[in-house]
């Protein structure tokens, strides 16, 4: 009966984890404009978003949906107007800070793209986006332990929060794994030579929704689970990490649990560190 009441706690700390999470996830308003290729969605933004967009009237036309003119019809056409949209929603202080890498639209993953937009603009325009997330695990004799990193305050997105041990968005161009060796390389100094054993498959796929102040996120998230060895310290090498702390499962679902704290996680990563720890819960004895 001694272990009765923490099993209780845990749970409580699971649902606590759910209901913040149910309240993050949300599908973009009814009344939000789409950007459309054909019949195709590549993007969702707010109607004053799509009215200054429209306000570009030799890349943009608005009906039903926000659309590119006749004369933008590939995808180096598209991307080079975009550029210069995007440079000046960036000095109206529209955007998040520049960050000279470019986000692929296009229907599917590794189809050819739409058209290629800088990062700081793709929430702007609610674009379809990809990410690696990794959850950094140490086998212990008392179970398993979990890697949480601290994002550096400098970051654009999220910044002071905590996060899995690795996580980035995918570049155009860029697939799952080769993304995944290269952000736990940036994030954690993690060598290939651990990481790659895991880059088959994800662990898991996961969709993340958000209306956020900048824009609509809409991104699906590759989640790997990466067992490193006990005696592996994580090392950030880009700046973006401030903190590595190595926590059990209980303290992992009380971080994921917090909102609105200087320990909060962000919401995705508490969906991909919570999607681990129910795929790896301890199996109750028979």
């Amino acid at each position: 009966m001694r272990g009765m009441p923490d099993a209780v706690a845990l749970d409580d700390t699971i649902a606590a984890v759910r209901a913040r999470l149910a309240r993050a996830q949300q599908d973009a308003p009814s009344d939000w404009i789409t950007l459309r290729i054909g019949d195709e969605v590549a993007g969702r933004m707010s109607p004053p978003r799509a009215l200054r967009l429209a306000a570009f009237a030799d890349v943009f036309t608005l009906d039903d949906a926000l659309r590119f003119v006749p004369a933008l019809a590939d995808e180096p056409a598209r991307t080079a107007a975009l550029a210069r949209v995007a440079r000046t929603l960036a000095a109206e202080g529209a955007l998040t800070r520049w960050r000279d890498e470019r986000y692929a639209a296009a229907p599917a993953l590794g189809a050819p793209p739409w058209f290629l937009l800088e990062r700081a603009a793709a929430r702007y325009f609610g674009l379809r986006t990809h990410a690696v997330h990794a959850n950094g695990l140490v086998a212990t004799r008392d179970g398993w332990r979990m890697w949480i990193a601290r994002r550096s305050l400098a970051k654009p997105i999220d910044p002071g929060m905590l996060d899995n041990l690795v996580g980035g968005g995918m570049a155009a161009g860029e697939m799952p794994a080769a993304a995944l060796v290269r952000e736990a390389w940036e994030e954690a100094g993690i060598p290939a030579a651990l990481v790659t054993p895991h880059t088959r498959t994800p662990a898991a796929t996961l969709a993340f929704r958000e209306v956020a102040g900048n824009g609509y996120v809409d991104e699906t998230v590759f989640a790997y689970d990466l067992w490193l060895p006990a005696g592996f310290v994580p090392r950030n090498q880009d700046g973006e990490v401030v903190e590595h702390r190595l926590v059990d499962r209980a303290e992992a679902l009380r971080l994921m649990a917090l909102a609105d704290d200087p320990d909060a996680m962000t919401p995705d990563a508490a969906l991909v560190a919570l999607d681990c720890l129910e795929r790896n819960a301890p199996q109750p004895a028979a």
